[in-house]
């Protein structure tokens, strides 16, 4: 199976990992077909192969960077919540 013969194999020798979107590319290469990122994951589920993660965290994570990141630019960039709409939920009608 191609997976098996690694990501290198296919073109992706920067590192050594499957993910969803590289395998996506592999089946549309292979088959001719699309598919979506969700649907990859799915598939490979039902295939027996699982999302696997680092067992721990990278060492050049910088803990406080990520604190200072998410206190001054998140705030900035983050998505506004849904904002409340004048209209009812209810399907009666005001009287």
């Amino acid at each position: 199976m191609w997976l098996e013969e690694g990501p290198a194999a296919h073109g992706w020798v920067d590192d050594q990992v499957w993910t969803a979107a590289r395998v996506r590319t592999l089946i549309g290469r292979e088959f001719h077909i699309s598919y979506s990122v969700s649907g990859v994951t799915r598939l490979l589920h039902r295939m027996g192969y699982s999302v696997q993660v680092p067992a721990r965290p990278a060492t050049e994570r910088d803990e406080d960077a990520i604190t200072a990141w998410r206190e001054a630019t998140w705030r900035e960039v983050k998505p506004l919540g849904r904002r409340p709409a004048r209209s009812s939920a209810s399907r009666t009608k005001r009287v």
